[in-house]
């Protein structure tokens, strides 16, 4: 299946003129409309991050959006995490197939109006199920992988095999100290993203995301290996070191519904228009 981010010869993302100034990062979300299209609990979130310029990775962000820059630098980021309690709209937990591990590899958007998001590269599960419906109702990219998750004491393990052809794969090691960690600036900026903004069906969405303020512990990397930064970007990140590496515990959070995002940025249409053409 297409990937709905895709590269487009010579294009560079739209230009500065016509977009408003995105706000000062906070780590208070937005008023929550109350309305969800799925929930789902995350748990043992690891957060390894990559300095790149902007323009290396413009060709990669749907049509109306473009790199969000702290200090003028821009960053990819591999996000390792516990997905638990996958449910949609009000209705129950999905029961064993909605808890597995999840990988992805995301950048950090803005669009027109302001609103900071993530785009999402690929996101690596070890569902089938999940996988389909995520890819056929909301064109996310997901792809179907061997992952998993091991805890040993204070030592947390992820290692992931994307499965196909194509293959890929990832693996990291960390030790989760007891001592909270109080968030810097580019701590905020990598993870107080209240939405994530998406190109499926020909159209770009913005996805509203609630959930607490995050609560970050202390964590060393021991090593990592990884294959999917470069099979997404095309850039050979992952052999220097992160400049950055989170730990959170988790929360629970839900997506409200898609808001359609114009040709420039700017917004047309709510989530009732959420449908295929």
């Amino acid at each position: 299946m297409p990937t709905p981010y895709r590269r487009i010869e010579g294009r560079r993302g739209p230009r500065s003129a016509g977009f408003t100034p995105p706000g000062p990062v906070t780590r208070t979300p937005p008023p929550d409309e109350g309305r969800s299209s799925f929930r789902q609990v995350w748990s043992d979130l690891l957060f390894v991050h990559w300095e790149v310029r902007p323009q290396a990775v413009a060709d990669l962000f749907p049509p109306g959006t473009r790199p969000d820059v702290i200090d003028g630098r821009t960053f990819v980021g591999l996000v390792y995490f516990e997905m638990r309690d996958l449910s949609f709209a009000m209705g129950p937990a999905l029961p064993v197939i909605g808890h597995f591990p999840e990988i992805n590899v995301r950048l950090y958007s803005v669009d027109a109006t302001g609103r900071r998001g993530v785009v999402f590269l690929s996101l690596d599960c070890a569902r089938l199920l999940p996988t389909l419906a995520a890819r056929g109702a909301f064109g996310l990219p997901y792809r179907w992988a061997s992952a998993r998750r091991l805890r040993f004491g204070d030592r947390l393990l992820y290692t992931v095999r994307r499965r196909g052809p194509a293959g890929g794969r990832s693996r990291v090691w960390g030790t989760v100290e007891e001592e909270e960690r109080h968030p810097s600036p580019l701590d905020d900026f990598l993870t107080a993203r209240w939405g994530l903004h998406a190109e499926a069906w020909g159209r770009t969405y913005y996805w509203p995301l609630h959930h607490e303020p995050w609560r970050f512990q202390q964590v060393d990397l021991l090593s990592l290996e990884d294959e999917l930064i470069g099979a997404a970007t095309g850039l050979p990140v992952a052999d220097s070191p992160p400049a950055s590496v989170l730990y959170s515990p988790g929360l629970p959070v839900h997506f409200g519904i898609p808001i359609r995002v114009g040709a420039a940025g700017t917004e047309t249409a709510t989530g009732a228009d959420h449908q295929r053409p």
